[in-house]
């Protein structure tokens, strides 16, 4: 008897990641400081030219705030509760979690015209999505606190910056 291999993964893009760890950083600043730019980058290990294109399609989908100046930076735009990783993922991909064609490489396939696959896909599709229509900031940033204080928080972007490890 074969052994079953749960080690599958759903693959976002660079672009949903990266929007992804850097509000997860955010999140962690219950202060509402903003952070710049270049600590944003070092905090979650995004490279900083990259960061700035992600920032700035959050700001744009008013998910982040970004102030000029001395002490500027980027800070969520409203409270981490309110911000559903949805939002978050829709501000840097029109279909994040799972794009909308053909598992079987056919174009576009939809109910008048499925595929073998079209059912089972669509399933997994919805699930993903309702996961993040209910999943916020609020609930990454409980998360992390929980696993960074048991040791297994291994993500920069989910350690706020006075509790890192070295």
């Amino acid at each position: 008897m074969r052994k079953r291999r749960d080690s599958w993964t759903l693959q976002l893009s660079q672009t949903a990641e990266y929007a992804l760890r850097a509000l997860a950083h955010l999140a962690t600043h219950e202060d509402g400081r903003a952070i710049n730019a270049r600590e944003l980058s070092q905090s979650t290990g995004v490279p900083v030219h990259y960061l700035s294109k992600v920032m700035r399609r959050l700001v744009t989908a008013g998910v982040v705030r970004a102030s000029k100046g001395h002490g500027g930076g980027f800070s969520l735009a409203r409270p981490a509760a309110q911000i559903l990783l949805g939002d978050v993922l829709a501000a840097g991909e029109p279909n994040p979690v799972i794009p909308n064609r053909c598992a079987f490489g056919w174009g576009t396939c939809d109910a008048q015209r499925p595929c073998p696959l079209h059912g089972a896909w669509s399933e997994l599709k919805e699930t993903a999505q309702a996961w993040a229509r209910r999943t916020t900031l609020a609930d990454v940033s409980r998360y992390a606190a929980v696993h960074a204080d048991a040791g297994r928080s291994r993500a920069p972007a989910l350690v706020p910056l006075g509790r890192r490890r070295r």
